[in-house]
């Protein structure tokens, strides 16, 4: 079954073809993004199969005509890899924000739409872009059905005790303020991997999960469920990342509104936009700021530590929530190629028996603690656009 998977942004629709016979068995046919979408100097990168990338300049107006663009492509005499785009059976989406409206992936249709639109005010900054590249699929391919993958959904096993915060039962009840999380195709797929790896049932280990990358979140599994993550009732809080800085005294934004005469909207940016690494080191992307520390830098060096301090307090937090950890994930941009970070982080839980494999970690190896180890480290390469496409598959197979 050949699957198209859609992450629409607001000015970018990243896009992955698959062919899909089972959870194991798929190759990937096409994938790219169509960029600066409604902006001038719009652009398609397309890469077909293993052959080299083509950059495609084009007027891509609005999210429509970049989804007909990216339709053409994949049937183009040059670059496509279907005879006609009829082959796509099914479209899956990646939608930010579910709220407490969706525990697993859904066949899209009008109450979908409805609920997807009803949760944009809790992202606002997501869900709008995400709703487009359904819009526009259903425009382009009207008879496909599509398939909503939500990043909050497998964070909805979390109990009360978690999810929950402190403020009056009402808030909770009347306007949906509770713990959601967010990354979840992402620490659902390297949960699972981490106990293929291992050999055991996801339900007999306790796995912490470390998704690094410009935005950051861990969870924590127990009995194969999501008990608890770092990213609350929006991405903002939890750990120090590439723009966002992370938890912080909620009385802050209302002491710089207060004393520095800025609006909410202008606090916002700067604890979403402004804070985190770049605020820190003037650096966003950890590649640069590594840089920056190795040449002496005071502001990346604290930088570096405070991030990594904040990581480790997140996993020793949930190895006591779970009365102890079997395994311990890293994934994403950082967690699956800073061997430096990675070790900086691990070097605090030799209490729990973790020894680390140097030379492992050192050439990103799956598993990089040693045999003697109590406890595993990993570092596995994620892959959301694979979970959204075996998500879709499954549901149009039973549909049919």
């Amino acid at each position: 079954m050949k699957i198209l998977v859609i992450n629409s942004g607001s000015s970018s629709i990243k896009y992955e073809l698959f062919n899909v016979h089972t959870h194991d068995e798929y190759t990937v046919l096409a994938k790219g993004v169509a960029d600066r979408i409604g902006i001038s100097g719009a652009y398609i990168q397309h890469k077909k199969n293993d052959e080299e990338e083509a950059i495609i300049d084009m007027d891509l107006p609005n999210h429509t005509t970049a989804i007909d663009a990216i339709h053409k492509l994949l049937v183009d005499h040059q670059h496509g890899v279907i005879e006609n785009i009829s082959e796509v059976e099914g479209v899956g989406h990646r939608v930010v924000h579910g709220g407490e409206d969706f525990t697993g992936s859904v066949l899209v249709g009008k109450q979908v739409i409805e609920a997807i639109k009803k949760n944009s005010e809790l992202a606002p900054l997501h869900n709008p872009p995400n709703l487009l590249g359904i819009e526009a699929t259903s425009k382009t391919l009207p008879s496909v059905p599509q398939v909503a993958v939500f990043d909050t959904a497998i964070h909805q096993t979390m109990p009360p005790k978690a999810y929950l915060y402190g403020l009056s039962i009402e808030q909770y009840k009347k306007y949906a303020i509770r713990r959601y999380g967010f990354h979840g195709t992402s620490h659902g797929y390297v949960s699972k991997k981490a106990a293929e790896t291992v050999g055991k049932s996801l339900k007999e280990l306790k796995i912490i999960t470390c998704h690094l990358g410009n935005g950051g979140s861990i969870t924590a599994f127990l009995d194969g469920k999501s008990v608890d993550t770092s990213m609350g009732f929006t991405p903002l809080e939890g750990i120090i990342m590439g723009t966002r800085c992370g938890d912080l005294d909620p009385f802050i934004p209302i002491y710089i509104m207060e004393t520095q005469d800025m609006t909410h909207e202008e606090v916002n940016i700067l604890m979403n936009k402004k804070g985190g690494l770049l605020a820190l080191t003037g650096k966003r992307d950890m590649r640069d700021v590594l840089q920056e520390a190795k040449q002496g830098s005071i502001d990346a060096i604290n930088g570096i530590e405070m991030y990594v301090y904040r990581i480790q307090k997140y996993i020793g937090a949930y190895a006591a929530a779970m009365n102890g950890v079997d395994v311990i994930v890293f994934t994403a941009g950082i967690g699956e190629n800073s061997f430096y970070i990675r070790e900086k982080i691990l070097k605090n839980f030799s209490y729990l028996g973790l020894i680390l494999d140097t030379e492992a970690n050192n050439n990103n190896e799956i598993i990089i603690s040693t045999e003697d180890s109590s406890i595993y480290a990993m570092a596995i390469k994620t892959n959301e656009e694979l979970v959204i496409a075996t998500e879709t598959f499954d549901i149009i197979s039973k549909k049919s």
